[in-house]
């Protein structure tokens, strides 16, 4: 799994990088086809913070949370419990679509 962590506006720190790093390497437990993640953290001129993550995924389209905030870390705790949602509601999707044979007309 490949991880890129950028800042805009932003200079993106050695603690920065290893918290979101950590953070995200825990995805693939929702869902095992996580192939990157990608990591942008913004300073917005209001001095809040937005951070978007992208999760690109096998056979479906990227994932996509977007949070905004005051604090780096809580902005980042927030992106990843949304992703962590999306892949456990997806994963569950395929799950049931694979154990419910189609119905005959």
């Amino acid at each position: 799994m490949q991880i890129t962590v950028t800042g805009r506006h932003l200079e993106i720190t050695d603690a920065i990088r290893q918290y979101a790093e950590g953070k995200v390497n825990k995805l693939p437990r929702y869902f095992n086809r996580v192939l990157a993640v990608d990591v942008v953290a913004t300073k917005a001129e209001t001095h809040a913070v937005e951070v978007e993550i992208k999760v690109t995924v096998a056979g479906h389209d990227p994932f996509m949370s977007k949070v905004h905030g005051q604090d780096l870390y809580a902005c980042i705790d927030d992106a990843v419990d949304k992703l962590e949602r999306q892949l456990t509601d997806h994963k569950e999707k395929l799950r049931q679509h694979k154990g419910n044979p189609p119905m005959s007309g």
